[in-house]
């Protein structure tokens, strides 16, 4: 069964840094897009930033500068390295990918970590 995992989540004070992860596991052929969303409490789900299998990327405007997403094939993992962190980053960010399997392919979603940027 594939599923997805995210660390590195924490309460840090603002102007910090964070790095999450995200790995994939399960019988994995192939992982197309991967990418980071975060949900502030009372708000929707947003994309934060994106990268494809070639490792073109994209972010949202309120991250560009900031955060920089990468990924290791071999590993079947995303990162998302996250700078001079601000109060309004504070959210629980979640990984997305399309992976191809023995069940097809599909969007999976980890079950989100909590990244808290105190003032």
């Amino acid at each position: 069964q594939v599923q997805l995992v995210e660390s590195g989540g924490g309460l840090v004070q603002a102007g910090g840094s964070l790095r999450l992860s995200c790995a994939a596991s399960g019988s994995i052929f192939s992982i197309n897009a991967m990418g980071w969303y975060r949900q502030a409490p009372g708000k929707q789900r947003e994309l934060v930033a994106a990268i494809t299998s070639g490792g073109s990327t994209n972010y949202a405007d309120s991250v560009k500068g900031r955060f920089t997403i990468s990924r290791d094939n071999a590993k079947n993992t995303v990162y998302l390295q996250m700078n001079s962190l601000k109060p309004e980053d504070t959210a629980v960010y979640y990984c997305n990918a399309f992976i191809n399997s023995a069940a097809g392919g599909r969007y999976y979603w980890g079950k989100g970590t909590l990244v808290t940027v105190s003032s």
